[in-house]
């Protein structure tokens, strides 16, 4: 197993592509602390690894609070001894709106979420990698991360942002055995897109060169991979995992 050994933090892990990037870790051997602001969801995530012969345990973390990020990796290096992986995934978006029309507060909370709740996350990171001798940290970005998404301005420039974070972690820790990544999905097909008008909803398959969109464990199991030993010469990038989204 690729991840055999290893100990690794999902934040946003209840639901959609962190459920699915826990469930990938563990199936590739790794312990997996499953966090998310709703605990009962992450704990459903958890025992559902564990039921399914893995090892998994599960944390109330909202992303927004730097002091509980680094509560949860205190409590993984007491629990596990230590921490190998971390997958920043936790995010929101809002309905679209033409930036003019964008309330403050609206931008102000993604900003929140999306990328300060990133840079909460290094911060309790990077000093327990440190501790263990290395580790791998890749934050879920986006196809918004690469090109602009109309009426998703806070969406967009936090993906954006959060691109420019890695590489630069890449390049501040690389020779202290530490790499740093972002993953840019697509459409994938995680139930949120039912929120969608019907018209909307039926392009979507046709906007990959694929012709559909992707799967939850597409991207889970590209984490997976960025994060083993395989990727060792891989940091610093953006990989995009889009079905050729970004080939139109």
């Amino acid at each position: 197993m690729l991840l055999e050994g290893k100990v690794a933090l999902v934040t946003g892990g209840g639901a959609g592509l962190g459920k699915a990037i826990a469930e990938s870790y563990a199936r590739e051997g790794a312990t997996v602390m499953v966090t998310d602001i709703n605990a009962e969801a992450a704990a459903s995530v958890a025992e559902a690894i564990t039921s399914a012969g893995g090892t998994a345990a599960s944390g109330h973390l909202d992303t927004t609070n730097p002091q509980q990020h680094l509560d949860i990796v205190a409590e993984m290096e007491e629990k596990f001894g230590r921490v190998d992986i971390a997958a920043n995934n936790a995010g929101i978006t809002i309905p679209a709106v033409p930036t003019a029309d964008l309330p403050v507060e609206d931008w102000e909370r993604v900003r929140s979420v999306d990328l300060d709740g990133v840079f909460y996350g290094l911060k309790a990171q990077l000093p327990a990698m440190l501790r263990a001798g290395g580790g791998v940290i890749i934050t879920t970005s986006s196809i918004a991360g690469d090109r602009g998404l109309w009426g998703m301005l806070p969406y967009s420039a936090a993906k954006h942002a959060v691109i420019g974070m890695m590489k630069t972690v890449a390049l501040e820790y690389g020779t202290q055995g530490i790499r740093a990544l972002a993953v840019g999905p697509a459409f994938i097909k995680t139930g949120l897109e039912d929120n969608m008008p019907e018209d909307v909803r039926k392009q979507l398959p046709g906007m990959h060169a694929v012709g559909r969109m992707g799967e939850p464990h597409e991207v889970g199991d590209t984490f997976a991979w960025l994060s083993s030993d395989q990727a060792s010469f891989i940091t610093g990038s953006y990989i995009p995992v889009d079905g050729g989204y970004l080939a139109r």
